[in-house]
Parts: C-alpha cells; structure tokens; sequence
C-alpha cells in the first residue's frame, strides 16, 4: 500500500509541485537578486513535498543555531529527500554547492544561477579551489550560509563515504562556523534509485557549531575527519554531546 500510495498520488503531486514551485522560484528571481524569495519558495516546495508523501520529520538541535547567523552546514547523503527535509526545517539563508551538470539544465540551471547557488566543476580540480574561493567570499560578503554534502553524491549503499575537504576549507577562509548535521531515515522513505516516495519518520538532528577562529587552511584535513568521526557516530547510534563537538587548532 505504501509503494501504490506513492506511485499514485506523492510521485505526480511531486512533480507537478516542482515544474510550479520552480517557475514561480525562476520568476522571483527576475526580480530579487539577493535570493531571498527562491529561498522561500524552495522551503515551500519542501514543505509541500514531505507533505504529500507522508515524511515526517523530527528534528533535534535547532537551539545550536542562530537564524539570523552565517553557517556551513555539512551533513551526510542518503537520499533526494534530504534537500527537501534541511530546506524545510532549517530556518536559515543557505544556499547549495551543485553539480555544474545541474546547472547545464534548462529551466532548473537558470534558477540556480539567479537563486545564488553555485556549481562546482568536480573533473577540473584547479576550478574547484576557485569554486571554493568563491563560495567563501559569498557566505563572508553576503553572510548567508551553504549547505554542503561532503561525500560528493548519495551513499549507493547507506554507509558513510569519505569526505571532501571543501566545506573545512569554505569555513575557514570565510570565518564561519561549521554545523554537523545527520540525517536518519531519509534511504527509508526514498532509497538510493527508488523512483517512489515512501511515507515514513526521518530525523535530522544539528550538532553544535564548531568554531573556525584560530584554524588555518593547514588544519582543513584534520577537521574534516574529525565532523565525519561526529556524524558517523550519530548514525552508528552514539551520543555526542556540546562538548565532544568542538575541534581545536
């Protein structure tokens, strides 16, 4: 019944609240510069999406974050449902670093250009440090946030892939902290490959900020292993409290 359910009424409703949700998000965008209002649309198409699919989301942490404050968000990959959860429950202004093929799409590549998000070209490494020099100087100049999913795509399997040094690196060189995130359950409602929402609990729960003042792009290795080392033990169960989630120079 969960799949027919999907299959009937959350995978058409999903799509057409995408093609409506993204041509008012691409029309905004005309006339907001800041993104801002695709933001906001994009939370409302989130919002709409878990919805109509029947996801519930507990969160856990939001108290560790200011909504008004400037982030790097990092969180682990499980599913096309985790965008629609954090753009959902987070109440922040983040923006994404994407695929550049995502870009290269008619209609969704011109909203994200004119929404603020910015495409990172995997194959060529030399245009990805500027991708991230670019990126720092955005959350810094702008003081909005990103959200970043530092294993470079979706876990095929669910287990937690290596992490990129890209966020460390965004983080230090734009002064901002860095916020773990975990998200449970999102391969249950919408696993890897599936093309059928199911209804279901996810979690997401926000670890506390972790400083940035006093690191050095030097440490960018050591703290990228460290938050990986906070999320896994999320996933694996264990507890990490307030303290546990400070790194040091």
């Amino acid at each position: 019944m969960r799949r027919l359910r999907g299959l009937l009424l959350s995978d058409p409703a999903i799509v057409f609240a995408t093609i409506l949700y993204g041509t008012v998000s691409l029309i905004s965008a005309l006339f907001d510069k800041t993104g801002a209002i695709p933001i906001r649309i994009a939370r409302a198409w989130g919002r709409f999406l878990l919805a109509v699919s029947g996801v519930k989301v507990r969160v856990e942490g939001l108290e560790h974050i200011d909504p008004s404050g400037s982030y790097i968000f990092v969180s682990n990959h499980l599913s096309y449902m985790d965008t629609p959860v954090v753009l959902s429950k987070v109440p922040v202004q983040f923006r994404f670093l994407a695929k550049r093929g995502l870009f290269q799409i008619p209609l969704l590549g011109t909203h994200l250009r004119q929404a603020g998000h910015i495409p990172v070209p995997r194959e060529d490494p030399r245009a990805a440090v500027k991708t991230m020099q670019v990126a720092a100087e955005t959350v810094a100049n702008k003081k909005i946030s990103l959200l970043i999913f530092p294993e470079g795509g979706r876990s095929h399997d669910g287990q937690l892939r290596p992490f990129k040094e890209g966020a460390v690196y965004i983080a230090i060189k734009a002064g901002v902290p860095l916020v773990p995130m975990t998200l449970l359950g999102t391969r249950d409602v919408l696993p890897y490959g599936a093309g059928v929402v199911l209804p279901g609990e996810v979690t997401l729960r926000v670890l506390p900020p972790i400083d940035t003042s006093g690191l050095t792009l030097k440490d960018r290795g050591k703290v990228t292993e460290e938050i990986r080392e906070l999320i896994l033990k999320q996933l694996s169960g264990a507890t990490v409290d307030a303290s546990s989630s400070r790194v040091s120079p």
